[in-house]
């Protein structure tokens, strides 16, 4: 089958590769969509040791079931898999949090302890407890996207937001960021604010539902959002990118007794504000991936209340794929989300 192989760091190259080993409790799909993630792009130059050559990528997807016998997956039902392979045993799966699970695995993440390839090809293989049939006329392009929606909808799921009256900041409005904005809209929440430093994503942002949007290179967001909030700060602040830089604007961004959602992992390790967060008593929350997300962010995506078009930039085939790797390694102006279609 064809396939996009990482075979160096910064190199991937579109080869002919064997068809997916179909373990015990798995199905074979025949994928129609894969969306190249921010965590690819980042990652395959080596610097968060998780994708780790030789690697298939591509964890956001979906597809057709291929050849399956199995009675509740009939051949050719339109579908798309949790990116977190889940071993359904565990203490924290029987807790329904499935991306804590203590043997997961991640579709096209190659790290020290496993290699699992993953979608940017014309066949997976996953375990079949993670499939999710789409709505009926659903295109594979907008299903595929249900993965980044789900990571967005647990992390606005986390976090507590009590006041009706809640403000609410989003730093980073790449993907994440935009589809955060989105799903703290559809929460109700009365005051969204956007944070970033381009003014064409900022506008993205004002149009899916930020109510306000900073230029934090024109201005200070964390006096702005003062402003905004009678002196106090905002009830929460959701950090979309991980570097330092940004986690230091969503902590001043925060009122005190606030808290951080804390979503992007762009740098394994950042130097951290602790004595703000000490004496403010700032709640700091980590959010990984998505428990049980799925359904709901399909039928957000079906009935359109969230919106992908506006963030899907192409959807080219599969064999140009290393073209658009390479213009979104070098971040071209506009360029948001890419779907490869094999």
């Amino acid at each position: 089958m064809r396939a996009l192989v990482l075979t160096a760091p910064n190199e991937i190259r579109l080869e002919q590769v064997p068809m997916p080993e179909v373990k015990p409790g798995e199905i074979l799909l025949r994928v129609r969509a894969c969306g190249i993630c921010g965590s690819d792009v980042h990652g395959m130059d080596g610097r968060t040791r998780r994708r780790i050559p030789l690697i298939i990528m591509g964890h956001e997807a979906s597809a057709e079931v291929a050849n399956s016998l199995h009675p509740d997956w009939p051949e050719g039902t339109a579908v798309t898999f949790d990116s977190t392979a889940f071993c359904g045993r565990c203490w924290h799966c029987g807790r329904g949090e499935v991306n804590l699970c203590d043997h997961r695995q991640v579709v096209g993440v190659s790290c020290a302890d496993y290699r699992r390839h993953g979608a940017f090809a014309e066949y997976v293989s996953v375990p079949i407890r993670t499939l999710h049939r789409l709505p009926k006329g659903m295109s594979f392009a907008h299903a595929a996207l249900v993965e980044p929606v789900s990571v967005a909808l647990h992390a606005v799921r986390r976090a507590a937001l009590t006041r009706p009256e809640a403000t609410a900041v989003v730093v980073g409005t790449g993907l994440i960021g935009l589809l955060v904005v989105q799903a703290l809209r559809l929460r109700s929440c009365q005051e969204i604010v956007a944070v970033d430093l381009d003014a064409g994503r900022l506008a993205l942002a004002s149009k899916l539902g930020a109510t306000t949007t900073i230029h934090a290179g024109q201005e200070d967001a964390a006096a702005r959002i003062r402003e905004l909030t009678s002196g106090r700060g905002a009830d929460a602040s959701f950090e979309g990118v991980g570097i330092a830089s940004t986690l230091g604007t969503a902590v001043a961004c925060t009122r005190k007794g606030g808290e951080i959602i804390l979503v992007g992992n762009l740098s394994p390790e950042v130097n951290f504000p602790l004595q703000a967060v000490v004496t403010r008593e700032l709640r700091l929350l980590g959010t990984c991936a998505s428990a049980g997300e799925y359904p709901v962010g399909l039928q957000l995506i079906h009935s359109c209340q969230i919106q992908l078009d506006q963030l899907t930039s192409a959807t080219p085939n599969l064999d140009d794929g290393p073209a658009w790797f390479r213009r979104l390694q070098a971040a071209e102006a506009g360029l948001m989300k890419v779907v490869l279609c094999p």
